[in-house]
């Protein structure tokens, strides 16, 4: 589009049971479920994959997903799971690494491996720090993944500013390689009250994400590991500028009782390359987020082939230039050389 080479930093695999269990290795080569239950957690109970009135895919392969980059003239795909995006309210931290390598075993044969145009993030068993990292370093170097999945929801009453992360960050660190939090699941956030679907996605991606930014910003992450990059998913940007006076203010308010171990404003660490986060391309503040954080870590995203009818992801990018609002060169960056740097594309 326009010779821009566009990067989706944000798009989607609809996994199924029946596929993922042949890709269990280990003590659990060969094993084979009843079908009874899933190897995925639900997300929250909801029925997520039922929505009346909407003509949503149903199915997505690799061949499915080769035809939407070149029918959009996307150059390179980042795949993120669906059902995988619950993997943070497994209880059992072994099963949890099973689960992670089997995962990724089966995204790397069935869509990285056959097309390099399709770029894998591997999921990490979070539960496990140490295992965390023996598979983000398999994941990038054996099968070439680009990110490593940070749950947003987990059952581990901690938020990712928890020392007990350190080691992945470390890793990740010396990967050169970005880890992402991406939301979907709502369980333990509050949101028990809320009578609808609809009522529940409004705030299930943005809430969680909040609540993992403020942890991993004021716990002080970036300073300890000031080359490691971060990506928030799937939430827009519009919540970025608010975050940051949000922050800005407690830290001003409470820096003399010394709670944040920080060497700088939390809204610093937005502009200096370690918090990047996806934007709807019609988004209406997007001009004030690109002033406030700067235009050098906001990333596009298809979210393909959620939510919306086949047809409708095609015209997102058209859109996008016509915007009046945003340069030539910020809406490049957006489309492309952010998520390029972030994913370390080369």
């Amino acid at each position: 589009m326009n010779g821009v080479p566009v990067i989706d930093a944000d798009g989607h695999v609809l996994e199924t049971d029946a596929e993922l269990e042949q890709y269990f290795d280990g003590d659990y080569q060969g094993h084979r479920r009843t079908g009874t239950f899933s190897i995925f957690p639900s997300l929250d109970g909801w029925p997520r994959g039922f929505v009346r009135g909407l003509n949503k895919v149903t199915k997505v392969d690799c061949n499915s997903w080769i035809q939407f980059i070149e029918a959009s003239k996307i150059d390179a795909a980042v795949l993120y799971p669906t059902a995988g995006l619950s993997f943070g309210l497994i209880q059992d931290p072994d099963w949890a690494c099973v689960v992670a390598r089997m995962y990724n075993n089966w995204l790397y044969d069935r869509y990285c491996k056959v097309d390099p145009r399709l770029k894998g993030v591997a999921i990490l068993p979070v539960h496990n720090p140490q295992e965390a990292v023996s598979e983000l370093r398999r994941a990038v170097r054996e099968q070439g993944m680009v990110a490593g999945l940070l749950p947003a929801v987990t059952m581990l009453n901690k938020g990712y500013g928890h020392q007990d992360f350190h080691p992945i960050y470390k890793e990740a660190q010396a990967l050169n390689v970005p880890l992402t939090v991406h939301g979907a699941v709502s369980r333990g956030l509050g949101f028990d009250f809320l009578q609808t679907m609809s009522m529940i996605h409004t705030l299930e991606h943005p809430i969680a994400q909040m609540i993992q930014l403020t942890s991993v910003v004021l716990d002080g992450v970036f300073d300890l590991f000031p080359k490691l990059r971060i990506g928030f998913l799937e939430a827009g940007a519009g919540w970025i500028p608010y975050m940051m006076d949000r922050l800005d203010e407690k830290f001003h308010i409470d820096r003399k009782r010394k709670h944040f171990p920080l060497s700088k404003l939390p809204s610093e660490y937005f502009k200096s390359g370690n918090i990047y986060v996806t934007c709807e391309t019609d988004e209406k503040i997007l001009d004030t987020v690109v002033r406030e954080m700067g235009e050098d870590f906001l990333m596009y995203p298809t979210d393909f082939p959620h939510e919306r009818e086949a047809g409708v992801f095609a015209k997102d990018i058209p859109e996008f230039w016509e915007r009046k609002d945003l340069t030539e060169p910020v809406k490049r960056k957006i489309l492309s050389e952010n998520a390029k740097r972030f994913y370390a594309m080369r």
